[in-house]
């Protein structure tokens, strides 16, 4: 594990300007076409108004470097692949040395000149084991040496046409690589990618899937909600709670799984929703049945919804106190607010029926009121949105250094409550 945000020891990077420094590192996944995420394309940023990621000269290269060993590779992919994006400063120089080989693969950004120079760099880190994409790549005879060495093409959907497309992909047939769409951001441009033959797509076109329409909540999906309502209750009717619980025998299954789990670091084995409460408290039976709740409404769903669903819950749980929220409220609503997507039904079908303040269910259905700021943010950041970071940042008086620390804890937390999910 790298060392983390807060860290003094972060004080002694290469630049002076790392020691006052925001830093953000914001993450996209990269699914295959079963649903499964392949790896992640890190973005970074230093700053207000800086995108290192697309930025230019030794500073950006080393500040992006720097930021990807700080975070630690481990917990940002959970292990999967890393996209970096490189300059060429990282490149020639070996900057990326840093960089674990096993799992990173390098990003050539489009504006790179192939010099002779810099396709001997790349072919020596790929001597190195590193894997090489070409990043909003269109075709140029000058590029043919990278293609050659390259693992990955990426094709950036919104920029390119049908029939471009089709030429780049007839033109590397057969070579072995791996065709990669990115910019899918619904459902119509996940289906054309697949079409047109693209085996691995980035985007979050998977949390906007098409809404199927006059569709009712599934029977079993309501006796869940049902249960939520139940477990929002000041005082838990432990009885009933119970009776609910096991008509659901896989929810059962999921939820003593969960409190078993490292998650609630209890000592004796737990083998009823009653034991369960005594053991782990209201509160904390409260979190972790919600999170049971949120896998079943999941099930037929990718994975990533699910962990982005857990990121949001854990993140808007931990920031309230910066915005005086209330915890329960703001780890529902960043827990809820990708439903929709789970159950492939429009939030103002959907928001009736869950058992929440009008204010939360408003903010739930888009509304910019003062319950959304930490779940705005958080959303603006999982973009790579900075501007709208520190826009938001700015009007709630939202400490930065705070909100990114937090969001660490909420990964870490994710991956150890899908792991047991």
């Amino acid at each position: 594990m790298g060392l983390k945000l807060h860290d003094p020891a972060i004080c002694t990077a290469s630049s002076p300007d790392f020691s006052e420094a925001i830093r953000y590192v914001a993450r996209q996944p990269i699914l295959d076409l079963h649903g499964r995420v392949y790896g992640y394309e890190l973005l970074f940023r230093q700053g207000p108004d800086k995108k290192v990621f697309l930025g230019d000269g030794d500073l950006a290269t080393r500040i992006m470097l720097d930021n990807t060993v700080l975070f630690g590779f481990d917990q940002l992919t959970s292990g999967l692949p890393a996209f970096v994006n490189c300059t060429r400063e990282a490149l020639m120089e070996n900057l990326v040395s840093v960089l674990p080989p096993a799992i990173t693969v390098l990003e050539i950004l489009e504006d790179i000149d192939p010099t002779p120079e810099l396709i001997a760099a790349c072919r020596a880190l790929k001597g190195e084991g590193y894997r090489l994409a070409l990043d909003d790549f269109t075709w140029k005879p000058e590029y043919q040496p990278l293609i050659d060495i390259a693992d990955f093409i990426k094709v950036d959907f919104a920029i390119s046409k049908a029939d471009e497309r089709k030429q780049l992909l007839s033109r590397v047939q057969g070579m072995g690589k791996v065709m990669l769409a990115e910019k899918i951001e619904t459902q119509e441009e996940y289906d054309q990618a697949r079409k047109e033959g693209f085996k691995l797509i980035q985007g979050y076109f998977f949390c906007r899937p098409v809404m199927l329409e006059n569709r009712k909540v599934p029977v079993n999906k309501l006796s869940q909600i049902e249960i939520l309502r139940a477990l929002q209750a000041q005082d838990l009717d432990i009885r009933n709670l119970a009776r609910l619980v096991k008509r659901d025998a896989s929810l059962t299954h999921r939820l003593l799984r969960l409190i078993n789990s490292p998650l609630c670091a209890i000592r004796q084995e737990v083998r009823s929703v009653q034991s369960a409460i005594l053991a782990i408290g209201e509160g904390a039976f409260r979190r972790i049945a919600t999170l049971a709740i949120a896998s079943e409404l999941n099930s037929s769903q990718p994975s990533e919804l699910l962990r982005m669903a857990f990121v949001r819950g854990r993140f808007c749980e931990l920031t309230a106190d910066l915005c005086s929220r209330d915890s329960t409220e703001q780890y529902l609503l960043g827990l809820l607010s990708l439903l929709p997507a789970m159950l492939r039904i429009p939030m103002e079908e959907l928001a009736p029926s869950l058992p929440l303040r009008n204010e939360i269910r408003e903010a739930l259905c888009g509304e910019p009121n003062r319950e959304r700021c930490q779940l705005d943010w958080l959303i603006s950041h999982e973009h790579g949105d900075w501007g709208a970071c520190d826009l938001i940042a700015s009007q709630h008086s939202l400490n930065q250094q705070e909100l990114i620390k937090r969001y660490e804890e909420a990964l870490a937390w994710a991956e150890t409550a899908l792991h047991f999910s």
